[in-house]
């Protein structure tokens, strides 16, 4: 499934690869004044005494009652249509575009994939060549206009978005050099991951590590301080040798560990604010093939051999199943030079497997009373989680309903335990379902040595407020490792070579399209997250994740959260290099400005 920025344009798209998408627009009726009839008058002309009421005030009041109401239908269309967009923080959005007005020729609509987060741009910017891109940033400076740069668009909480302007290298996307020697590559940042693998893989060379997709940007993905999984693996900003970054104050500057290291290792994972990441030089690894073993087990099994799996296995995740004991254990290795991949026939076959949870989705048909519709793509043609997204659909908020797919998801792992052969860009990967809501935290878990163990507490404790506050928190919850990095600004920077981080994520699917059900589900989320920040983030020393992480609304609660971010990360030193590279702030946004904010304003 793609998942990519959704650009909408109501004039002519800028480039052929953009797809035009249409608005719809709704006129409100304005309800005429109704006239007053005088029949009523006439009548009471020829009655007897007591004479009635004069008609006339009888009239007038007719036609003040008739005023307000038209008043009201007035007032309610300008409040609904200034409803509309949304602002940009918004916690929900429409996954379809639909307003009630036309609008202006020159607007652009982007969203992030999910559509959680939406924002409408009159300056959109993509630049072909590097010189394209330093006049854009130089013009913006002078005329101290935002032009943020955005990537894919797939972060969940739109951390690349801004409606004051964007700048986007989809159009700078090549592989620049190959030193098959030294295992490097430079390339340019609008460059997708699945596009650099492909391109170098003829070099016998590939990534060390790859998050759960494949349609990021390099330069995104590396400044969020994106990650796979694997103990003894960092995240990606860590594979960085180095950057070429177009900066608003200083120009093209080049960095590395040999040339400004300070800033190098700042600007790594430097949230787009440093300056427009034009090219990256990665080190790379030889490509090989990877054995994939996933294996369902308990949690009391887990802790047995907790230390085994993370030592043992270059890339291993768990996925538990909320309302259930089951735990997924998914195990990644090189295949043996001699034994070979393994031999194994699998106990039941991928229809045997999925078919529980078609059984359930006929059965929630029918206790739903939905009949599908005829244009749907046939039961049997949809994956698992095509399937999971349907069934949570048809009651999302009931935690019993929820729980009930759970049970499904467990038993479909059960029957689905095995081995799978293939090159690591394409075991590494994992089908993280429809449009979601998704809060994801990083802490310390000990070393590889010696883990804390404070990973599978932290589990258990999200387990546990799921079921006390009766949460109907779908699967999976996903937990993944990595060895440490350098760059200060990740959420798993530390002095310490020799530490691990446990990553966990908690998700919340939006199966519908319906507005009013996908706020209850937004609303429910954020009640999901708030419990697991209050009651385990500060006892584990969690942060989320750069892509992940919401601005609160609160002025106190975001007080609290830039003194706690002030805790983890070397806030000073970011905002002063800010200052010094992009002293007009037009790569800000209002995320950023809210997380890190100076003293000045533009």
């Amino acid at each position: 499934m793609l998942r990519a920025l959704s650009l909408r344009r109501s004039v002519q798209s800028l480039h052929d690869h953009n797809h035009l998408r249409a608005f719809a627009s709704t006129t409100v009726p304005q309800n005429p004044l109704t006239q007053v009839s005088s029949t009523r008058a006439l009548s009471t002309l020829s009655s007897p005494s007591p004479p009635a009421p004069p008609a006339p005030s009888s009239s007038a009041s007719e036609l003040r009652k008739y005023l307000g109401y038209t008043a009201l239908v007035l007032f309610s269309a300008a409040a609904t249509y200034y409803s509309f967009p949304f602002p940009e923080n918004a916690k929900h959005k429409k996954a379809q575009i639909f307003r009630y007005a036309p609008l202006p020729e020159d607007l652009h609509t982007v969203s992030n994939w999910s559509g959680t987060h939406e924002v409408q741009t009159r300056v959109f910017h993509q630049p072909e060549t590097l010189e394209e891109l330093e006049k854009v940033v130089k013009d913006a400076h002078e005329k101290k206009s935002r032009i943020r740069p955005v990537g894919s668009g797939l972060s969940p909480n739109g951390i690349g978005l801004s409606r004051a302007g964007m700048v986007n290298l989809a159009l700078m996307d090549k592989v620049l050099e190959v030193d098959k020697e030294k295992k490097r590559v430079r390339v340019q940042a609008g460059i997708r991951v699945q596009q650099l693998v492909d391109g170098i893989k003829e070099h016998g060379i590939t990534l060390q590590n790859f998050a759960s997709i494949r349609e990021q940007q390099i330069g995104g993905i590396l400044q969020v301080g994106a990650h796979g999984t694997g103990a003894r693996l960092p995240p990606m900003d860590e594979q960085v040798i180095s950057m070429k970054l177009v900066t608003p104050a200083k120009g093209t500057i080049e960095v590395s560990k040999e040339k400004d290291p300070e800033l190098f290792y700042l600007a790594r994972c430097g949230l787009g604010g440093l300056g427009v990441v034009a090219e990256v030089t990665i080190q790379c690894v030889d490509r090989q093939e990877l054995v994939e073993h996933t294996t369902v087990s308990t949690m009391a099994e887990i802790k047995k051999n907790h230390k085994k799996l993370l030592s043992e296995n270059k890339h291993v995740k768990y996925l538990y199943i909320p309302y259930t004991d089951t735990v997924v254990v998914v195990k990644c290795n090189p295949v043996s030079k001699w034994k070979g991949p393994p031999k194994f026939t699998p106990k039941y076959s991928s229809a045997e497997a999925i078919q529980h949870v078609r059984d359930l989705y006929r059965e929630c048909l029918q206790k739903y009373r939905v009949v599908p519709d005829k244009s749907e793509v046939d039961m049997n043609e949809l994956s698992f989680t095509e399937l999971r997204d349907k069934l949570l659909a048809l009651d999302p908020l009931d935690k019993d309903h929820v729980a009930k797919v759970n049970q499904a998801e467990a038993e479909f792992w059960k029957k689905s335990e095995g081995y799978r052969v293939g090159w690591s860009d394409e075991i590494l990967g994992f089908d993280c379902g429809g449009q979601q809501w998704v809060s994801e935290t990083c802490f310390p878990a000990g070393t590889l040595a010696k883990p804390s163990m404070k990973d599978l507490e932290y589990i258990e404790g999200v387990k546990q407020l799921i079921e006390k506050n009766e949460i109907p928190a779908p699967a999976p919850i996903e937990q993944r490792w990595t060895a440490c990095t350098k760059s200060p600004m990740s959420p798993a920077s530390s002095t310490r070579e020799d530490d691990i981080f446990s990553w966990v994520g908690i998700i919340m699917y939006l199966p519908t399209t319906d507005p009013r059900q996908r706020k209850e589900i937004t609303e429910e989320f954020f009640h999901y997250r708030r419990l697991t920040q209050t009651q385990l983030w500060d006892k584990y020393s969690a942060y989320e994740h750069w892509a992940k992480i919401e601005v609160p609304k609160d002025k106190d609660e975001l007080a609290a959260l830039q003194d706690r971010l002030r805790k983890r990360f070397p806030v000073d030193a970011y905002n002063k290099a800010r200052r010094e590279l992009d002293p007009n702030r037009i790569l800000s946004n209002n995320k950023l400005e809210k997380l890190f904010p100076l003293s000045d304003t533009i």
